[in-house]
């Protein structure tokens, strides 16, 4: 299966989820490849599912979106594990559901949130929990991290009140 029929299949899914749902509206697919200098070979390409909000009344793109993007993260989920469910490796891919740009803003707060804690730790030596993030947040500072050798990250706790840390290496 190629790149695109594997973005074509989540843009297929996503569009018939909403129709199901009562949202008449198109989805754009659009792939990403990993950014990061020390990218894991094992790690997938995101295909971005962008769901067309023109047509949809503001309520609408409010609800699919939900409080701090609950509604979104829930059909990422969905997503993720319906469309990956009995794939080889190969074909597994990472979706990222995006609406009204809500995904690229809360990424460039995330990044701001580690560049913070980032500086903090460098600073004091002191490890560094960030609340209030869901687990695919989690794994994009993991990720971001990863450009960062003299620090690590790990996960603490029991959603829904699991928490990331951010260390120096060698600090315990």
């Amino acid at each position: 299966m190629s790149d695109e029929q594997i973005g074509q299949r989540g843009q297929q899914w996503l569009e018939q989820l909403l129709q199901l749902s009562g949202v008449s509206t198109q989805v754009t697919a659009k792939l990403q490849t990993p950014k990061t200098a020390n990218s894991d070979p094992e790690e997938h390409d995101s295909y971005w599912l962008t769901i067309e909000q023109t047509g949809l009344p503001p309520e609408q793109v409010q609800a699919l979106i939900g409080a701090e993007g609950s509604v979104l993260d829930a059909i990422q989920y969905l997503a993720n594990a319906t469309l990956n469910l009995n794939q080889p490796q190969e074909r597994q891919a990472a979706y990222i559901i995006e609406l009204d740009g809500y995904r690229l803003r809360r990424q460039a707060e995330i990044q701001a949130i580690a560049t913070s804690a980032i500086e903090q730790v460098r600073t004091t030596g002191q490890e560094v929990e960030i609340k209030s993030l869901s687990s695919a947040e989690r794994r994009q500072i993991h990720t971001f991290l990863k450009d960062f050798p003299d620090l690590e990250s790990f996960s603490r706790g029991k959603e829904p009140h699991r928490q990331l840390v951010i260390r120096a290496i060698g600090s315990s």
